[in-house]
């Protein structure tokens, strides 16, 4: 049931901006924040906060906060803010649209700044972003930047989407990033308001999913774009946040949302690699992995709604000018895709069920290139190729400096740069050591003990990067340990045999 509100003098077009702000407005901010809010009372304030606390100074910005019929205190709050700064525009809905994307696109229609970014309603700014992004497009003159967010967690945090914040990129084409497609949410990023405007660039009226669709419509509108390692947006997972409509719309709701976003970019008639790169977030992650790799798939009874649902995604395939696992990056579900096209739905579900089971999976090394070994599937799906894995060797300290040796296997043994110690906690807190590895993929780590005594009293994950932001673990099986100035450290074995640092 839609919520009516007669509270408010409405215009014809069923909105009502708060003390009339946008009338004879003269455009003197830099960057226009959009906000959509629905009950959102929990976090607005820390929100509202961190957007008027910006280094930017927020003179220059001008913050749009677009009400949909919310029912709690979410619009006293917003009434409060705006009677306080001038550059606080509250806009409140007649009806409650039941999504995102239309207020987002108010807000969009009625900005006047040359650049627009998003914050949703519960989530918050690092207090440099707004200018690290800014300055950026302005040196560059690209259409488009994004940097780091943080997901914050009750039992941690990660860095979302690390493709778009793992270095410094000016003036390159979105297609030089594989996975730029991935995790199009609207966090981290500032776009050109023109390019967005002129477009006619607008958020489809979808619960989920519209902001992947509005994403992608920049990302092929755009000439070129930046990225940047500096940490913008705070995106709020934590345990009392249950606003998110995201957790209200369940897995055939997504899918079907999912599916007109492929019909949508299909009938832009791309070229077919760009195509092909676009759909592949949507065919592999969207389709196969959300509907087959997850619990509730694993738990339900009515497996059969999941394939039926699955059959239609295929559909959309007919007529395609390439195979379109082409492109899928995690090997298993190019398995699971051939199991289900030869009708062997039991085999499909053995195989997610073991993923997600044998956290520590056998492997087997052919020709130098890594393998999962899943002994329940028949001889030819048996050996799932992994792209690449590392296996530890030995460790020691000797020397003021502790060694690690272990060995890689794979594609991109090359292509490997350094090890990551990143802590589990606070994942701003990341340090990067150059590691040597030779062609036949022997490799070794190298630390002074005095750069580990900076890391504070911590747990920490160990990856090793490749390819700019891909990463692995390495396997380990025994523990090592040493104190250094009144210091601990330990090299362990995390529960899935990696290898990981506690330092105390």
């Amino acid at each position: 049931m839609k919520f009516k509100d007669k509270t408010y003098d409405y215009n014809k077009d069923g909105y009502y901006v708060v003390d009339n702000k946008l009338e004879n407005k003269v455009n003197k901010t830099k960057v226009s924040v959009v906000t959509p809010v629905y009950n959102a009372e929990k976090y607005l304030r820390k929100t509202i906060d961190s957007v008027i606390n910006q280094t930017i100074g927020f003179e220059n910005i001008e913050y749009l906060l677009v009400d949909d019929c919310s029912t709690d205190s979410s619009r006293d709050i917003l009434l409060e803010y705006s009677s306080r700064y001038e550059n606080i525009i509250a806009v409140f809905l007649e009806c409650n649209t039941g999504t995102p994307g239309q207020p987002r696109n108010l807000g969009v229609k009625l900005s006047t700044s040359k650049y627009i970014t998003f914050l949703d309603a519960d989530d918050w700014l690092e207090p440099t972003g707004l200018e690290k992004l800014h300055d950026i497009l302005e040196q560059t003159g690209d259409d488009y930047v994004v940097g780091k967010t943080i997901q914050l967690k009750s039992d941690g945090s990660k860095i979302v989407g690390e493709h778009e914040s793992c270095k410094e990129r000016r003036n390159i084409s979105p297609y030089s990033i594989p996975h730029i497609f991935q995790h199009l949410g609207p966090r981290a990023r500032m776009i050109r308001a023109s390019v967005v405007k002129d477009n006619g660039i607008v958020f489809p009226e979808m619960k989920f999913a519209e902001d992947k669709q509005f994403f992608m419509d920049v990302l092929i509108n755009c000439n070129k774009i930046s990225t940047t390692k500096a940490p913008i947006y705070y995106l709020n997972r934590l345990d009392d946040n249950d606003t998110s409509l995201t957790k209200q719309t369940n897995i055939m709701q997504k899918t079907d949302s999912n599916i007109k976003v492929i019909h949508y970019i299909l009938n832009k008639n791309l070229e077919p690699e760009k195509e092909k790169m676009i759909l592949n977030r949507l065919y592999e992650f969207d389709s196969i992995t959300r509907l087959f790799n997850t619990g509730h798939f694993q738990k339900t009874k009515l497996k059969q709604l999941y394939y039926n649902k699955f059959n239609e995604i295929l559909k959309t395939t007919n007529g395609l000018r390439y195979d379109f696992t082409e492109n899928f990056h995690n090997p298993l579900n190019k398995v699971a895709f051939q199991l289900y096209q030869e009708g062997k739905t039991k085999d499909l579900e053995k195989l997610f069920a073991w993923e997600k089971k044998e956290k520590v999976k056998n492997v087997l090394i052919k020709d130098n290139l890594p393998y999962y070994v899943a002994p329940f599937l028949e001889e030819k799906y048996r050996n799932i190729r992994v792209p690449m894995i590392a296996i530890f060797k030995e460790d020691r300290f000797d020397d003021q400096k502790y060694y690690l040796d272990f060995m890689v296997y794979g594609d991109c043994v090359d292509n490997i740069t350094d090890v990551i110690i990143r802590d589990r906690d606070d994942v701003n807190l990341e340090y990067s050591i150059p590691v040597k590895v030779d062609q036949d993929g022997h490799g070794r780590l190298e630390v002074d003990l005095s750069i580990l005594n900076q890391l504070p009293s911590s747990s920490y994950a160990m990856f090793l990067r490749y390819n700019d932001y891909n990463k692995i673990n390495i396997r380990k099986i025994n523990e090592n340990n040493i104190r250094y100035e009144n210091r601990e450290f330990k090299f362990y074995t995390t529960i899935h045999s990696n290898i990981g640092l506690k330092v105390k």
